[in-house]
This record gives structure tokens, sequence and C-alpha cells, in this order.
């Protein structure tokens, strides 16, 4: 299972305790209350750590790409056309801005990257 996986089903179980805890808070029930407090924190735990291990990767990968030697935005004509694009020019990695890996490099423009000037 990948990280978005993982973080998305720790979520989905987040939710569901906070309502069963809910409900047992309307019933009164302490044992039951206790018992999803300490699963939320469980859960919160983990979801952290998943975030924190995915932001260590997306700065892993992000270091790997700007370790390229060339980069330049690309043009219209280029984007229109990224699959012959790509075909084109070998080991050709394309980031854009909105992307989880463009947000953490910082670009502002559709960039490639590239070990030789293309």
């Amino acid at each position: 299972m990948n990280l978005k996986e993982e973080l998305h089903g720790l979520s989905d179980k987040l939710e569901q305790f906070r309502r069963k805890l809910a409900a047992a808070e309307k019933r009164g029930d302490k044992g039951v209350m206790l018992q999803f407090r300490q699963e939320i924190n469980a859960v919160t735990k983990r979801i952290a750590s998943a975030k924190a291990q995915q932001t260590r990767e997306l700065s892993k990968q992000g270091g790997t790409v700007m370790g390229l030697k060339f980069s330049r935005p690309l043009t219209k004509a280029e984007q229109a056309d990224m699959g012959k694009f790509k075909k084109s020019i070998k080991g050709l990695v394309v980031v854009h801005p909105l992307t989880a890996l463009g947000r953490e490099m910082g670009i502002k423009v559709v960039t490639g990257f590239a070990a030789k000037e293309f």
C-alpha cells in the first residue's frame, strides 16, 4: 500500500473513531469513551508519521530532480504534445507547479529537467 492510500485509510479510521466517540459521549459510556480517545491518539500519531515520511520522500525526489544538470520552462507547444516530447529526450522529468513535487520545489511554471540540454 502506498502512502497516499495509507493516509486516506487512516483518515477514514480517525473520522469513524470520532463519530463513535461522540455517540459514546451522548450515552455517557465512560469505558468506551476512554477506548476511543486512545484509538484517536494512536491513529493521529500514525497519520503524523505517514505525513512526515511522505514529506521526506518528496524532498528526496525533489533533490534528485534538482540535481539534473539542465532545466528550463516548457513552451506551450511542447506541453501540448508531451508524449512525443518525452520520447525525444532521454531521461526528461517534467514537473508541474500544481503537483506535490512542484509545490515542494517551489516552481511557478511547467519545467523540464534533464541530464543534457534540450
